[in-house]
């Protein structure tokens, strides 16, 4: 799924109409039914319902939604924070709708036009209902706030309900990539709606997925819902090349499986890995190459580890490399050139988790690096085996797929982690360009970054996957997809990184996030793969 910009999406709206013939009073009544069907199925015992709407498209929305809540029955108040002859085009004709529905309720809207009529009783009623929908700015909106609606604004976030925001909290930049903070207003005053929930439409904005619109203090808010209102998929069109990943687009790669399929026909993957008192992380990612669909996997390691990792599970096949004294591999593992080329052969190697940052070993991991033009992922110690020789990660002529946290990027970049944190996105895909490799910055929303500058972003995990081993099970799931379906190795990665974070929401729920361990996560993969591959609502639902 696309994200685009608030301006294409202004263009994705004209194009609808204008190329393909869907009026724009159609995008805004279905706009205004998907918000009511969210308010009807998300707050069910939700009887009264104030909806707070401007004189733009967004409050033509929210007319659509009163309609529509009065249709099922709820007890619905519209404050119009304008005078009605300031509605024009869709907006007025859905107001007028509106009125027709209301005048045999004899429930007409309150209008405000000015602050000091907030604090009437009959607008302090609307602030007490059960739900509040916010339609009153969109993401057309530009600053600065009119008085009115900052009124208005903060009158709304004092109240005790539940907010749900017609397709972005009114006050917030669409296109922000961080967060905002009250230092952003000149006044120091943040005009900005808090949403406890958020329904938007067609396509998500950049602040959907990166500026934490339905963050409270406290817990994590609601869903944002992305849904569709009627624009063909050639009608989106952006040039900011971010995909938001979902089920959808991996359909391709979760088809069944040929009946005559063999162990080989799904790839071998080679962990290399492991160390004295790191041996269950290479184990780990290992047997997740196998969980993940790969037909084989082989674990080489330390000797004296190596019955360590074949205990971990009998499905994993071990190779014995030659060793330091401190117990990890050793450069003497490259000795036997024929050996280990042999061993290399026809498998897509993982290298680095429990690997030891050994000076020795590092020599090794960039040793192996540079001579194998097989695919590989790197993670770990195998990463910081390049702190300081980051020009030697290239990726030419090759599938290569590095997956660090920001401690591993900075070490890479010579940037600090705030430096990191701050620009995740650039970061990203200038090094995944520099160096034309895929790189997967973990985090919240990991991001996956193409040589060709496409970034996807993951919606999915939860913060009780911070903890020792997550990132080794998702190095092997990461080779394991790439190892069944090697021509499509960015949309493989991809999807390791959103099954990965799904299997963690799944046994975070089952476990809560402070019990989480990783081996979880591989417990929890068969429901993932099952949830996603059986995905068919077109709605997204975006968790924050």
């Amino acid at each position: 799924m696309k994200i685009v910009s608030a301006a294409e999406m202004r263009e994705i709206d004209r194009s609808t109409s204008e190329r393909f013939g869907i009026s724009s009073l159609t995008l805004m009544e279905n706009a205004g039914a998907a918000v009511a069907r969210f308010v009807l199925s998300d707050y069910p015992q939700a009887e009264r319902v104030g909806i707070l709407c401007g004189k733009g498209n967004n409050g033509g929305d929210g007319f659509v939604v009163a309609r529509k809540l009065v249709e099922a029955g709820r007890a619905v108040r519209v404050l119009l924070l304008a005078d009605p002859e300031e509605l024009s085009g869709d907006a007025a004709a859905m107001f007028h709708n509106m009125l027709q529905k209301l005048q045999p309720l004899k429930t007409a809207p309150l209008i405000v036009r000015e602050a000091s009529g907030l604090d009437s009783p009959d607008a302090t009623e609307i602030f007490k209902a059960d739900v509040i929908v916010d339609a009153i700015l969109g993401t057309g909106f530009r600053p600065p706030v009119s008085p009115l609606y900052a009124a208005a604004i903060r009158k709304m976030n004092a109240a005790s309900a539940p907010i749900v925001a017609v397709d972005i909290p009114s006050g917030a930049d669409a296109d922000a990539m961080q967060p905002a903070s009250s230092t952003d207003s000149p006044a120091g005053v943040l005009n900005e709606a808090r949403a406890d929930a958020i329904v938007t439409f067609t396509a998500p904005r950049p602040a959907h997925v990166f500026a934490a619109l339905v963050s409270r203090p406290g817990g994590r808010g609601g869903p944002i819902i992305v849904a569709p209102i009627g624009s063909p998929a050639e009608a989106i069109i952006s040039q900011l090349g971010l995909h938001l990943s979902t089920p959808l687009d991996f359909a391709p790669l979760l088809a069944p499986r040929v009946r005559d399929a063999n162990k080989g026909s799904y790839g071998h993957v080679l962990v290399i890995g492991g160390s004295l008192g790191k041996a269950g992380a290479a184990a780990m990612a290992g047997f997740s190459a196998l969980r993940a669909g790969a037909g084989l996997s082989t674990v080489a390691a330390p000797k004296s580890v190596l019955a360590t990792v074949a205990a971990f599970h009998p499905e994993v096949m071990t190779e014995p490399l030659a060793e330091t004294e401190e117990g990890t591999i050793s450069l003497r593992a490259l000795e036997s050139s024929s050996g280990l080329d042999s061993l290399l052969q026809h498998k897509l190697l993982a290298i680095g988790p429990g690997i030891s940052r050994n000076s020795e070993t590092a020599e090794f991991v960039r040793a192996i690096v540079k001579r194998s033009d097989t695919s590989m992922v790197v993670d770990a110690d195998g990463l910081n085996a390049f702190e300081g020789a980051a020009d030697k990660l290239d990726g030419r002529g090759r599938t290569l797929v590095i997956t660090p946290h920001l401690g591993e990027m900075a070490r890479l970049t010579g940037l600090s982690i705030p430096e990191i944190q701050a620009n995740r996105l650039e970061v990203a895909r200038n090094f995944a360009r520099e160096h034309e490799l895929i790189v997967v910055l973990k985090g919240h929303r990991t991001l996956i970054a193409a040589p060709d500058g496409t970034v996807w972003v993951n919606p999915t995990g939860n913060p009780g996957m911070a903890t020792g081993g997550t990132g080794d099970i998702l190095t092997g799931m990461v080779a394991g997809l790439i190892a069944q379906h090697p021509q499509h190795a960015l949309e493989a990665t991809a999807l390791a990184v959103y099954l990965h974070g799904l299997a963690g929401d799944l046994a975070s729920e089952s476990v809560g996030e402070s019990s989480l361990v990783a081996t979880d996560l591989v417990r929890f993969l068969p429901q993932a793969f099952e949830q996603t591959r059986n995905q068919k609502a077109e709605e997204i639902r975006l968790h924050p």
